[in-house]
């Protein structure tokens, strides 16, 4: 019987660029829920005209998954924000075993800590003008619409920023401000994912 090409439980697969087919290795931790192959791959087609040399903030990042994809893909650079110190931990291991410059030159950068209290708080220790935000929290956390109201509040995104969220289907909006455009929304599963764009 030939062998599964599916991850295994707690890795996931990079999809392409530099890091194309490397596989991360992540914790077991509550919430903790990588975006799925399929899923990545349509949200990096969604952003390709606009992931090359960007500023990406990868919220309640985990496995890193959506962070890494993004550098693997040609971003400038991305900022993790996790409140779980295995997943930090863990994401600090694969970053190095990927390419240990990319912790030492800055380009890849983890901060462990609440990712909405740190939206609240923390404007002094990262610099600004992000382009892309990855917004996809635990499900039963229920804080979408508090994030978003805090992010468009904040100086941290920059003109025409691209927000992607991943949230349960059965939420019956976005729960994004009434000021942004949704820009691509699909559904897979239990899980209703979108693009919206901030001016």
């Amino acid at each position: 019987m030939p062998k599964s090409k599916t991850a295994k439980p707690n890795q996931v697969r990079i999809i392409s660029g530099m890091f194309r087919s490397r596989k991360l290795t992540f914790p077991t931790v509550p919430g903790l829920r990588p975006t799925g192959d399929r899923t990545r791959e349509t949200l990096f087609n969604w952003l390709a005209p606009h992931i090359v040399g960007s500023r990406c903030l990868d919220l309640f990042a985990g496995s890193g998954a959506l962070g890494i994809e993004a550098l693997s893909r040609g971003a400038m650079q991305v900022t993790f924000i996790d409140t779980s110190t295995l997943a930090c931990e863990a994401l600090r291991r694969n970053l190095d075993l990927l390419d240990p410059s990319l912790l030492t030159s800055g380009k890849a950068r983890i901060i462990c800590a609440n990712s909405l209290i740190w939206l609240d708080t923390q404007h002094q220790e990262v610099d600004k003008d992000f382009n892309v935000v990855f917004l996809d929290p635990p499900f039963d956390a229920n804080i979408y619409k508090a994030c978003c109201d805090v992010l468009d509040c904040s100086d941290l995104l920059a003109p025409d920023c691209l927000i992607y969220i991943e949230e349960p289907r059965k939420q019956d909006n976005p729960s994004t401000p009434a000021s942004w455009q949704l820009h691509k929304t699909r559904t897979a599963g239990n899980v209703c994912y979108h693009l919206s764009l901030r001016k």
